[in-house]
């Protein structure tokens, strides 16, 4: 009973909350035009053909943005295979999640369909689960919805929540609620979390059948045309050193950017290759970069397949406005920085990077992603940083040393390759719950 009322405060909160939520999104939707696409499926109404899927079996993931979908990938791939005569319905929160799932699953065809999941008000969650009818609701990472948990439950559609995360930041936000988020934490049919740290904090707040299956991000292959891509981009780069600062967040860049232009030695040897997380703030960046006086070249200015004349040995940061070209940008690069760690942000994965074995640097703030950035430190993967300051100098040893740098790269990649095998601890985990 008390849990239906904080679910009924909830539902409350989201409809009052609504006409911020529009407005936001009317906002964001000047910025990036994929915002104001596919606006009726945000609030469960499905008009496209192409969603009807009444002959369909779905199994439905939602995998809210880029990191999300991109994780999935392996997954998606292995259900693909194991359940042939089903279709996977991915849902998104963001136009950049949308986007990366179309350019993964666009081969498939009608296998992969894709939506954006309704805002989690009770009724429109209902609407959403009475269209499509999915055998399994498979969450990705923290995507924790109470109304929607409650909706599966009363349609009895099994919930699992998968490559499952909780901070010790977020279990004790989570705990501030905790009336909310234990009903909906007893309604996951399963958890497969990536590491012991994680299941025991999904389990004190309430989540059972918890088991360790670790991150299916270790099991994400670098793609050969995005490999093809990173080496023709370091074809025109040449050999000067370059340090790759990826998934940089608002305020880092400037931080970045100020140690650079302090440090004239550094930033006269190496090419700061800059990859800002968000897209929408590309233009921004790129004014940033200008302000500081440094001679900067767009990714996108080198065209789609990065043939052509060198890059200007005048050119000091070479800016990655593109989407969907990480791997591509960890393959060009000697050195990766992973962003969202020099401020209080919680960091980002860095898997992708030792995957391809380059020496990470990862600074202060890691909250989100501490277990494997630990691991990572420890095995010799990566190294912490203290500031902007530090992550030029650590870059410049790393760069200016063949040895060390070949070193850390190696011990990168083997890291990379010990965690493997969470998809398929996963596949085993999920096949009790899918009907045949």
């Amino acid at each position: 009973m008390r849990s239906n009322l904080w679910r009924r405060i909830y539902s409350l909160a989201w409809w009052l909350a609504m006409p911020v939520v529009l407005a936001r999104l009317c906002w964001r939707g000047r910025k990036e035009a994929g915002y104001r696409l596919h606006l009726a499926e945000r609030f469960g109404w499905y008009a496209s053909a192409a969603l009807n899927v009444s002959d369909r079996k779905i199994l439905w993931l939602h995998a809210v943005s880029v990191g999300e979908t991109r994780a999935a990938e392996p997954l998606i791939e292995a259900l693909l295979a194991a359940y042939p005569e089903h279709t996977i319905l991915l849902t998104h929160m963001t136009p950049t999640g949308r986007a990366t799932g179309k350019l993964l699953f666009a081969k498939h065809g009608l296998r992969v369909l894709q939506s954006y999941l309704p805002y989690d008000t009770g009724w429109m969650a209902a609407r959403f689960l009475r269209h499509f009818s999915p055998q399994i609701c498979l969450l990705m990472e923290t995507e924790v919805w109470p109304n929607l948990i409650a909706a599966c439950v009363a349609q009895r559609i099994p919930v699992a929540l998968l490559n499952a995360r909780l901070s010790a930041r977020s279990l004790r936000r989570a705990q501030r609620f905790s009336g909310l988020m234990r009903e909906a934490a007893q309604g996951l049919s399963c958890v497969a979390a990536q590491t012991p740290a994680d299941a025991a904090r999904l389990q004190h707040i309430g989540a059972r059948n918890v088991q360790v299956t670790g991150s299916i991000k270790f099991d994400v292959l670098p793609p050969a045309a995005a490999l093809a891509l990173g080496q023709a981009l370091r074809d025109r780069i040449g050999t000067r050193p370059v340090l790759l600062c990826a998934s940089t967040r608002e305020g880092e860049e400037a931080l970045i950017l100020d140690a650079l232009q302090n440090m004239g030695e550094i930033c006269d040897a190496i090419l700061l290759l800059l990859v800002p997380r968000h897209p929408q703030r590309f233009d921004a960046v790129a004014q940033l970069v200008k302000a500081h006086g440094l001679v900067m070249q767009r990714r996108s200015s080198l065209g789609a397949a990065m043939a052509g004349e060198p890059i200007a040995s005048t050119v000091q940061v070479l800016l990655g406005d593109s989407m969907g070209e990480m791997f591509a940008y960890y393959a060009a690069c000697d050195v990766a920085f992973i962003g969202g760690s020099l401020l209080p942000l919680g960091g980002q994965n860095l898997i992708e990077a030792c995957a391809l074995g380059k020496p990470v640097l990862t600074g202060p703030h890691t909250f989100n992603f501490a277990a494997v950035t630990e691991e990572a430190i420890a095995a010799g993967a990566a190294r912490r940083v203290a500031d902007a300051t530090e992550l030029l100098r650590e870059a410049a040893v790393l760069l200016s040393e063949t040895g060390l740098r070949e070193s850390a790269g190696h011990a990168a990649y083997a890291f990379a390759q010990h965690h493997r095998g969470a998809t398929k601890r996963t596949l085993a985990l999920l096949q009790a719950l899918i009907p045949d």
